[in-house]
């Protein structure tokens, strides 16, 4: 490989260290001796990986060393344009697929791309890595982190969701599958689930349709690389409106389509053959790929489809749910729990559809609510809230006809009514999520919560009062003229940068005073680039780790170490950053919490009576004797913690025993 100089940007720099792109931004104003820039703009400024590489071992933040792989993908990183970087991924799997094709025939969904003089030779070195590290790796790494830094442009299915899909669809259709078809296979994640699934023998037929010709591009060369396949025959157009694998021969469809979409051809395609059920409403797109599914379909096929659980209810699509039952189309609904895919904020439906030629020839339709089974270790990502295991028993216990909780047959009739609902939570009985295993499970939960509560009382317990002394206590406005610390005030982010919604992983939340009335998450949040760029305009204040919190108004009042930094902060809540050679963060935060701290650096002259943080009072010590203080305050938050778990599990253990209760179902 060439040893050309590597620029990387301040969000390559935090993947590098394993931190928020904020917290890079903390090292720079912190520490003099941090690289300088050597490229790039005053809002997005470049570094050599070199330099960087060095200042992070020296500072003991380097996580490990840049290996050959990561300075290759900075290398693709540096294309810049996404397309640009996924056809040079397409290309690579395609060359690996070829440097070890066997007898499986492959449709290229493209014309290889033609390559300019830098990208032929990165892939001509990328190439060579691959005869030495494995061509299937470093294809995998490298489309990893092209996903990872498109996320939001590029929708995937997970893996575990891809699987389960697939696996309903081998219950429900028991026996020999040939041909599966995914009419909107992105990366062609689904796909490789029925593979995996399928396979055997060589003989089945992957079929995939994707409008984004990157996106299909890179699932016949990742197809071609995991799949023992007879054939894969991938395509590039938009499905609706130009259906390549016509002909109704898939014996399974595994399909993740796209959502809310407005312009998916509701004129053009007013007259098409496909709407045997009703012309979809142009809000109803996901009602067109329904009944586009159904019509590729064997007579004897299913088809598992992805979908939001609006479409289960909306009144626009009433009309075409119910010919979709009295034909028979409709022979189970999932309700998933939050998590399971994006958007991870809801609880998305899996509909199992069959092509019935008797219209009415089911009798009944299986739902099954599944929104319940959410992991109960913390989540380390989204979609890591999901009991996969939990669902999976669940769903397959059901088709199987075992009656398990959570699921039940519902008759024709009593769907077929005024709203045609197909929410499985509105027919599920009401008892039946509080089962006896959910029961043992809850109490497992409170008894695990309430040890953990009292080993840290014992642990706490163990502190004893001395006799009163001559204490000595320094202001917080003291210590800022010392400048043992610094304060900054949070202000409201410009309208414009604000999101809703699900935050992603790299995502800033804001926190405001409202989000500390209730018990959910902070309602907005920002990109890392928009807090790079307000911060550098001092139109955010952002916090970093050991950074002491302050809430400023007397009926909230708080102070806690910031341990999940950065965060950006609303208007009344201060930034207190204290010099960690002098104060201990968890010293300072214990001190400045106090009650009867705030009540004498109250303000009552408005009715929101306020606390002047720089009239709260800090004891002196010294820094040895604040970090024992500090430790037994952190020893304190974490007992507040548990107390708060075992009120919560408490709560929902009466909530479940009410239940029982209430239907009859306790001995």
């Amino acid at each position: 490989m060439s040893e050309e100089p590597i620029a990387v940007t301040l969000a390559e720099i935090a993947r590098l260290a394993g931190v928020g792109r904020a917290a890079v931004s903390n090292w720079r104003r912190r520490h003099a001796d941090f690289p300088s820039p050597v490229g790039g703009t005053d809002a997005s400024p470049q570094f050599s990986l070199r330099e960087v590489e060095a200042w992070l071992r020296e500072n003991r933040k380097a996580q490990s060393p840049v290996g050959t792989r990561h300075r290759l993908w900075l290398r693709y990183e540096a294309l810049g344009d996404r397309d640009r970087m996924g056809r040079l991924i397409a290309e690579l799997g395609a060359r690996v697929r070829d440097a070890s094709s066997g007898p499986r025939t492959v449709h290229r969904p493209v014309e290889p791309p033609v390559l300019e003089a830098e990208e032929r030779a990165l892939l001509d070195e990328t190439v060579e890595l691959a005869r030495g590290e494995g061509g299937e790796q470093i294809f995998q790494f490298l489309l990893s982190r092209w996903l990872g830094t498109h996320i939001r442009q590029i929708t995937t299915t997970p893996g575990p969701l891809a699987a389960l899909m697939a696996e309903i669809a081998r219950q429900v259709r028991p026996g020999r599958v040939t041909t599966v078809l995914d009419p909107a296979c992105g990366t062609g994640t689904l796909l490789l689930a029925a593979a995996e699934r399928w396979s055997r023998g060589g003989l089945l037929r992957l079929l995939g349709q994707d409008h984004d010709s990157v996106l299909a591009d890179i699932a016949c060369s990742r197809l071609a690389l995991r799949a023992d396949v007879a054939e894969i025959d991938v395509r590039a157009s938009d499905t609706l409106r130009a259906d390549l694998h016509s002909g109704g021969t898939a014996d399974v469809i595994l399909c993740n389509p796209p959502t809310n979409e407005r312009d998916w051809g509701h004129a053009e395609l007013a007259t098409d053959a496909r709407w045997l059920f009703g012309l979809p409403p142009r809000t109803e797109s996901e009602l067109a790929w329904v009944q586009h599914v159904i019509a590729a379909l064997a007579e004897d096929g299913v088809a598992v489809v992805l979908l939001p659980p609006a479409v289960a209810a909306r009144r626009a699509g009433r009309r075409i749910r119910a010919a979709l039952l009295r034909a028979g189309a409709v022979r189970m609904v999932v309700a998933l729990p939050p998590g399971a895919a994006p958007p991870y904020g809801i609880g998305l439906h899996l509909w199992v559809l069959r092509r019935s030629s008797q219209p009415g020839a089911e009798a009944s339709v299986l739902l099954v609510d599944a929104g319940d089974c959410r992991a109960t270790a913390p989540s380390s990502g989204p979609g890591q809230g999901v009991d996969w295991e939990a669902v999976r028993g669940r769903v397959l216990d059901a088709i199987r006809g075992e009656a398990p909780t959570g699921s039940v047959e519902v008759p024709l009739m009593d769907l077929l009514g005024e709203d045609t609902d197909l929410t499985p939570a509105r027919h599920v009985p009401s008892g039946a999520a509080a089962s006896a295993i959910n029961l043992r499970q809850a109490w497992t939960r409170f008894d695990r919560g309430l040890r953990s509560a009292q080993d840290l009382g014992a642990d706490l317990r163990r502190l004893t009062v001395v006799p009163g002394t001559a204490a000595s206590f320094v202001s917080v406005a003291e210590l800022e003229g010392a400048e043992a610390l610094t304060i900054a005030t949070g202000q409201s982010p410009p309208e414009a940068f604000l999101r809703r919604g699900d935050r992603p992983g790299d995502g800033v939340p804001v926190l405001t005073v409202a989000d500390l009335r209730s018990p959910r998450q902070p309602r907005f949040w920002l990109t890392p680039e928009d807090v790079e760029k307000l911060e550098a305009d001092r139109s955010v204040t952002v916090t970093s780790s050991n950074d002491v919190i302050v809430v400023g108004l007397s009926a909230e009042f708080d102070a806690w170490v910031d341990v999940a930094g950065p965060v950006v902060l609303g208007p009344q809540i201060h930034r207190v950053r204290p010099d960690l050679e002098r104060l201990d963060p968890w010293f300072l935060a214990a001190c400045l919490r106090a009650p009867s701290n705030a009540r004498q650096a109250g303000t009552h002259a408005t009715s929101a009576s306020r606390v002047d943080v720089r009239r709260l009072q800090v004891l002196r010590l010294p820094l040895e004797e604040q970090r024992r203080y500090g430790e037994a305050h952190r020893r304190l938050v974490e007992f507040e913690r548990a107390i708060a778990d075992v009120r919560e599990e408490g709560t929902a253990l009466r909530r479940t025993l009410v239940e029982l209760l209430a239907t009859g179902r306790l001995a």
